[in-house]
C-alpha cells in the first residue's frame, strides 16, 4: 500500500489533490477578478468545485483565462501553510479580505472549533484541509474546468445566487485526455438522448419526474419484467400486489409518517388522511398478517412489482435515474432469526446471476446505523453482524459506509459498474428487526410458542426505471437481442421483394420474435444506415436473388455481414441468441 500512498489509487490522496485544486481555482479567480466573493470549494467524487458570487457570468472565455492562471500558479510551486486564529481575529481577517461568506461560516462554527486557514503565496482561504504541501504537486496540463452552473448559498433558494465552477485534474495529461473522452462517450450514451432517439421513453413539462413509456419502451420494460418473474419463480418467490393508497395510521405504525413524510404524497379520503405508497413493505406485512404462520412456512418470500411515488425536489430529478414514480422490483422475506445467514447468501447468489447476465460487475457496501433510527443498539449490532457474516462466508468482500443504513435496519448495497467504469447503486438487502414487531407479526415456532419474524427488504434492479437508464447507457442503446425492442428488421431492395419480406416477417413474428419491415422506396444503403442507428440487432436484406433462392442476406448492427442464409438457418441463429441471452 505504501507505494500507492501518493497516487490516485489512494482515495484520500485523490481527494486531497482535488481539494488543493479548488484553492488554486479560487486563487486564480481572485488574481484576475478581485471583486469576486468566495463561498466554499470542496473536492467531490469526480473533481472539485468552487461557489462564488460574481458581478459577471463566468463565460467560456473567462473560464479559459482562469484555467491559464491556474496553470501559472502550479508552475510557481507555492508552498501551502496552515495556521489558526482565534474566532474574533479570524472574523476580522475575513472582513478585511472582504469575504462575507467566509465570515458567516466562521460565525456558525462551534465555540470550541479550531479555525484554520491555508496560505499559498498572496492567497489565504478558510479551510480545515487537508492539502498538498505545494501547488507544484499539481500538474497544470492535467487541469480542466468543465462547467459552470448556478447554485444557492447553502442550498437556500432565499439566499444569494452563486456561480459554481466545476473542474477536474489528474497527475498526467494522458489521464485527463482519457477522462474527457469518457465524458464525451457518456454524453453520447446519455439515456435521455438515446431514449428519445430510440423511441423508448419521454418526459413532459406537464408531469415533471413522471416518465412516459413509448411503445418500444414498453416492450423493453415488459421484457425486463418477464425476466424478473422467471428468475424469482426459480428462486421460490411468490408474487403479490398491494394497494397504492393506504391509511395514515398504517404509515404511522410503520414509522414512515415520522421518518419519511416529506417524501410522501398524501390525500384526503372521506375526511381521513391517506398516503400514496412510497415503498411496498407495509403492504407485504399486511399480506403476511392475513393468516397464521408456523416455522414450517418460513422463509416466506413475497415479490412485488410495486408502483411507488416519492416526492423528489425538482432540482434532483434526472431522467430515469431520479423520478417521482417508478416500478420497484421489490421483495420482502419473513423469516426466523436463525435463517438470516442462509437467506442473505441466497439473495446474493440471485443478484450475482442477474448482474452477470448484463455484464455488470459490482462491489458491496455495508451501511450501518444512522442517527435517525428505530430499535435498540443491540438489535442493530446483531443485524449488522449477520449481514457481514453472510457476505464474507461466500467469499465476497464489502466496504463499510458508516451511518447510512435505513432508519429500521442495516443494509448491503450493491454498486454495479457499467461499461464506462461508472458505478450505480441498484441492488440492496436490508435487514429489519423493527417493522415486524411494530405490526405485532408472529409465527408459531417448533417449540409451540409465538415468535416475531425478521424481515428482509431487497431489490435487484433497484427500480425498473433506474435500471433501464443504467443499461441504456451501459449498452449505448444496443441492447442484446433478447432485450431489444425490435430484434429483426427486413429491408427490401426493390418493391418486388415486398411480399417475400412480409412472409418472412409473419413467420418470425409467429415464432415470437419482434420484427419490423422497411418497405419504403428508398436506397438500400439508406435503409441499412437508419436501421443501424436504431440499434437493430439483425437486419435482413431481401432482393431478387433472395426471392429466387429462398434466402435472406444477414447483416449485424456492428457492420458484420453474415451473408446469405436460409430462413430456417437464420431463425436458428436468432433463437440461440435470444434463448441464451448472450448477444
Amino acid at each position: 500500500m505504501s507505494e500507492n500512498l501518493f497516487t490516485f489509487e489512494n482515495e484520500e490522496y485523490r481527494r486531497t489533490y482535488w481539494h488543493t485544486c479548488s484553492h488554486v481555482l479560487a486563487q486564480a479567480v481572485k488574481r484576475l477578478y478581485p471583486e469576486v466573493k468566495l463561498a466554499i470549494g470542496p473536492s467531490i467524487d469526480e473533481g472539485f468545485y468552487y461557489d462564488m458570487l460574481s458581478p459577471f457570468p463566468f463565460t467560456p472565455e473567462v473560464m479559459e483565462k482562469i484555467e491559464a492562471e491556474m496553470r501559472k500558479i502550479c508552475k510557481e510551486k507555492l508552498k501551502l501553510e496552515r495556521f489558526e486564529l482565534p474566532r474574533a481575529e479570524a472574523i476580522k481577517f475575513m472582513e478585511e479580505q472582504g469575504e462575507p461568506f467566509k465570515v458567516e461560516l466562521i460565525q456558525d462554527l462551534p465555540e470550541d472549533a479550531a479555525i484554520s486557514f491555508y496560505k499559498q503565496g498572496e492567497f489565504t482561504d478558510l479551510c480545515a484541509g487537508p492539502h498538498l504541501d505545494s501547488t507544484g504537486r499539481i500538474k497544470g496540463n492535467g487541469i480542466k474546468l468543465t462547467a459552470c452552473n448556478a447554485a444557492y448559498w447553502r442550498g437556500d433558494s432565499n439566499r444569494e445566487s452563486l456561480q459554481r465552477i466545476y473542474g477536474i485534474a489528474f497527475p498526467k495529461k494522458e489521464e485527463l485526455d482519457a477522462y474527457l473522452e469518457r465524458i464525451e462517450e457518456a454524453k453520447r450514451r446519455d439515456h435521455r438522448k438515446l431514449g428519445k432517439e430510440l423511441g423508448l421513453f419521454a418526459f413532459r413539462d406537464e408531469a415533471p419526474g413522471f416518465p412516459f413509456y413509448l411503445p418500444k419502451g414498453m416492450v423493453l420494460k415488459n421484457t425486463l419484467i418477464d425476466y424478473w418473474r422467471q428468475v424469482h419463480k426459480k428462486w421460490d418467490y411468490v408474487e403479490i400486489s398491494t394497494p397504492q393508497i393506504m391509511r395514515r395510521t398504517l404509515w404511522e405504525t410503520s414509522g414512515h409518517w415520522d421518518h419519511y413524510k416529506d417524501n410522501m404524497y398524501t390525500t384526503l379520503i372521506d375526511e381521513e388522511d391517506f398516503a400514496i405508497k412510497p415503498m411496498n413493505c407495509p403492504g407485504s406485512i399486511l399480506v403476511y398478517d392475513l393468516e397464521p404462520h408456523s416455522y414450517r412456512d418460513l422463509p416466506l418470500r413475497y415479490g412485488e412489482l410495486g408502483h411507488v411515488h416519492r416526492h423528489e425536489l425538482s432540482g434532483a430529478l434526472h431522467g430515469m435515474f431520479r423520478v417521482r414514480c417508478f416500478t420497484q422490483d421489490d421483495a420482502h422475506i419473513l423469516l426466523a432469526k436463525e435463517q438470516i445467514k442462509d437467506e442473505v447468501i441466497r439473495i446474493a447468489q440471485l443478484f450475482d446471476e442477474v448482474y452477470n447476465l448484463f455484464g455488470l460487475p459490482y462491489k458491496i457496501e455495508l451501511s450501518t446505523m444512522p442517527e435517525d433510527h428505530i430499535g435498540s443498539v443491540e438489535d442493530w449490532d446483531i443485524a449488522t453482524a449477520a449481514l457481514a457474516d453472510a457476505i464474507t462466508s461466500i467469499g465476497k468482500t464489502y466496504h463499510v459506509n458508516p451511518g447510512d443504513g435505513a432508519f429500521y435496519g442495516p443494509k448491503l448495497d450493491f454498486h454495479i459498474q457499467d461499461s464506462l467504469g461508472r458505478t450505480w447503486q441498484c441492488g440492496t438487502i436490508q435487514l429489519d428487526y423493527q417493522l415486524p414487531g411494530r405490526f405485532n407479526l408472529e409465527y408459531t415456532g417448533a417449540d409451540g410458542e409465538k415468535h416475531c419474524p425478521v424481515m428482509i427488504h431487497r431489490v435487484v434492479f433497484g427500480s425498473i426505471e433506474r435500471f433501464i437508464g443504467v443499461i441504456t447507457e451501459h449498452f449505448a442503446g444496443a441492447f442484446p437481442a433478447w432485450l431489444s425492442p425490435v430484434q429483426v428488421k427486413l429491408l427490401t431492395v426493390t418493391e418486388r421483394a415486398d411480399e417475400y419480406a412480409k412472409e418472412i416477417a409473419e413467420k418470425l413474428s409467429s415464432a415470437g420474435y419482434r420484427v419490423e419491415n422497411d418497405l419504403r422506396n428508398e436506397k438500400i444503403g439508406k435503409k441499412i444506415r437508419e436501421a443501424t442507428l436504431e440499434k437493430i440487432p439483425y437486419m435482413l436484406v431481401v432482393g431478387d436473388r433472395d426471392i429466387e433462392n429462398k434466402t435472406v442476406s444477414v447483416r449485424m448492427r456492428s457492420g458484420e455481414d453474415l451473408g446469405a442464409m436460409s430462413i430456417d438457418a437464420f431463425e436458428s441463429l436468432l433463437k440461440e441468441a435470444v434463448d441464451t441471452k448472450n448477444k
